[in-house]
């Protein structure tokens, strides 16, 4: 190339115009501080390092947790519910029963917000439109809509057809003797625990053990699939109880008619098997229906028979009478003179209700005499009486698997002042409740000996062993007495059983009223055996209250012992002993003599 035709040095720059060539760049030609690459090497660095202990921390270290909030977001644990144990009679006649039922339940985050639907809902659980939104909270993740619902509630949740509300099965208790058991079974809450009676007390043994059941659940809360072991349910054990149905209901009726014709405030029968010591009926009016107990009062609850204590009255006196025989210091035919009905004692008067003389033992407890009963308890030092009355249980919580039964009121005899001691022979200054005296007539029929009573049915029909209070021919004198005692010419006839003896012991007193008694209120009641050669039961009955112008207990009580002890015997199959004509016409012309009390 000529040295004319050689390029200009402008012309070379234009020609890179077209390809510029950046290692001439002067930004580039300028050097880079070293330690801006450093600091973008350590953000790096110090990025995958946060990536790393984040890793660990998920991980590693809290791997459990992390799994767990995981799992809940689908999979859920269903509990299995153990059906609770059945309770029996002694027959295995159900008295109380477990039965499947619907309970709604809903996500509320999940409930449709149709508004119709809503109010439809609403209305078919029961309840008001503001009810059911305050319950469908967004911020809570579950909630019972209806627990224990019936079936009909069910089928129109269903038809609603509302997205987010569920239904499960859980168990309800069925109670088929309804108001006639109610205190014996007791009831369960909505939980299944029991809280009452044969439910409370068997709570540990009726309830079994849930079981659990881990699945996997889709957004709409369907199960998709089983992870894991099912956990079977271990249904809880029934309990079979000596309680006959037919005797129970029975004396319910009788009890809750003579509360009606009295015009009383409540009343108790007690039934024990005197040979098992099985309490065949425990019934209380008022009472309710422990499968629907809307507005319940504590009259209603009260197991009166268990937790109702008052003052005996003269139903204590065969047990004073049997004491002075047991010690020799009397016999049936041993003399007490009761005067004129009045007898001046420690600055107070004890009166009979008639003027009966000079009259013997047995005397003493036909005609229920309180002068008789307080002269015979005299003669004995205060230590015999109250080991005596503590031997058959009074002041002692019964040993039976029940709860509520109280001691009742016996005060150490140290302090007992002589006219204490007097009054205590008839029935007044100590306190017992109707079962402990129905157990204490055991000593009675069981020929002076006391029994341990149970609700449990008992694997034989083999008389139970008990603690002996008084020799056997003391114990079958004091059933003569006790049968003059609810014959002809005794406090109450009206107790007398067509076909069979029977013997027992009225009782009558004025209800205390703060520190005193109550002058127009009475408790009134009779206990008894049957028959009297060879007694089967111990029968107790309680008035309280009655106000419709008869008060004695041989007149208010008398009639529902005959007719409660009429229809056990029957049913344990026991045969008469007596000629039902000839007791007819013995009993033709009876008048009762009016008790003392």
């Amino acid at each position: 190339m000529s040295k004319g035709n050689s390029p200009k040095p402008g012309a070379r720059a234009v020609s890179g115009a077209r390809g510029v060539s950046y290692s001439t760049s002067p930004l580039l030609a300028s050097k880079t501080p070293p330690w801006r690459s450093r600091f973008l090497v350590a953000l790096v660095g110090l990025a995958f390092a946060g990536l790393l202990c984040r890793a660990i921390y998920v991980q590693v270290l809290h791997t459990e947790f992390f799994q767990k909030q995981g799992e809940a977001r689908y999979a859920h644990t269903l509990e299995l519910p153990a059906s609770r144990g059945r309770i029996n009679d002694r027959s295995g006649q159900v008295l109380a029963a477990s039965v499947a039922v619907p309970s709604i339940w809903a996500i509320p985050k999940e409930v449709d917000a149709d508004p119709d639907k809503r109010r439809a809902l609403a209305k078919a659980l029961g309840l008001s439109a503001k009810e059911l939104e305050a319950k469908l909270n967004p911020e809570s993740r579950f909630v019972w809509l209806k627990r224990l619902a019936d079936d009909e509630t069910a089928a129109q949740v269903k038809a609603i057809g509302l997205k987010g509300v569920f239904q499960d099965r859980e168990y309800r208790r069925k109670y088929p003797e309804g108001e006639a058991a109610a205190h014996v079974v007791g009831f369960t809450n909505v939980e299944d625990r029991g809280q009452e009676g044969i439910e409370l007390a068997f709570q540990k043994e009726l309830q079994g053990r849930d079981g659990s059941r881990s699945v996997v659940r889709d957004r709409l809360g369907r199960v998709v699939e089983d992870i894991g072991e099912i956990v079977p349910a271990s249904n809880g054990r029934d309990v079979d109880l000596s309680v006959d149905s037919k005797v129970q209901f029975f004396a319910y009726q009788r009890i809750r008619d003579a509360v009606a014709e009295h015009k009383a405030k409540a009343g108790s029968v007690v039934v024990l098997d005197a040979q098992t010591g099985e309490v065949l009926a425990l019934a209380n009016f008022p009472s309710y229906d422990p499968g629907s107990r809307q507005n319940l009062s504590g009259e209603q609850l009260r197991n009166r028979a268990l937790t109702d204590v008052f003052e005996p009255g003269s139903t204590m006196k065969p047990f004073i009478a049997g004491l002075s025989m047991e010690t020799g210091r009397s016999t049936p035919d041993t003399l007490v003179d009761t005067g004129n009905g009045r007898y001046p004692f420690q600055g107070a008067v004890i009166t009979d209700t008639h003027a009966h003389g000079v009259i013997p033992v047995r005397d003493v407890i036909k005609f229920s005499s309180n002068i008789g009963a307080a002269k015979l308890a005299m003669q004995m030092p205060p230590r015999e009486m109250h080991e005596m009355f503590t031997a058959i249980g009074l002041g002692q919580r019964p040993q039976i698997s029940f709860p509520g039964a109280i001691s009742g009121k016996l005060r150490p005899y140290k302090t007992w002042r002589p006219i204490e001691q007097a009054t205590m022979s008839y029935g007044y200054g100590l306190s017992a409740s109707l079962f402990q005296l129905a157990r204490a007539y055991t000593v009675f029929a069981r020929d002076g000996e006391i029994i341990p009573v149970s609700m449990l049915r008992q694997p034989h029909d083999h008389p139970v062993p008990g603690i002996r209070v008084f020799k056997p021919e003391v114990a079958r004198e004091l059933r003569l007495m006790l049968q003059a005692a609810a014959g002809p010419g005794g406090t109450a006839p009206d107790a007398q059983v067509p076909g069979y003896s029977v013997g027992g012991k009225s009782g009558t007193a004025h209800k205390q009223e703060g520190r005193g008694y109550a002058s127009h209120k009475y408790r009134s009641w009779f206990v008894g055996i049957a028959p009297i050669n060879k007694p089967r039961i111990v029968v107790a009955v309680m008035v309280d209250e009655p106000t419709g112008g008869v008060y004695y207990g041989g007149k208010v009580a008398g009639p529902v012992f005959s007719q409660v002890t009429a229809q056990t015997l029957r049913l344990l199959g026991v045969q008469p002993d007596l000629d039902v004509k000839s007791q007819i016409v013995a009993n033709k012309n009876a008048v009762a003599t009016e008790e003392s009390f």
